[in-house]
């Protein structure tokens, strides 16, 4: 093989590879969106339990403690 065709061919594996790490990067980022949205829905409803005295959450530590 020519050195041209070897660095050619090593070039297109590494757009492939930095492609294929794109997507991964981009499908993390929506993960991670929805994640931080989910964190503050939970955090929310924690905080009106709190703000509502909800017996159903008390902070007492549990009898094993």
């Amino acid at each position: 093989m020519k050195r041209v065709e070897v660095l050619e061919e090593r070039v297109a594996h590494l757009m492939r590879g930095v492609e294929d790490l794109s997507d991964v990067v981009a499908a993390q980022a929506l993960e991670v969106d929805r994640l931080t949205r989910l964190v503050g829905m939970l955090a929310e409803r924690e905080a009106d339990r709190e703000a509502t005295g909800d017996p159903a959450s008390p902070n007492v530590r549990p009898p094993h403690w």
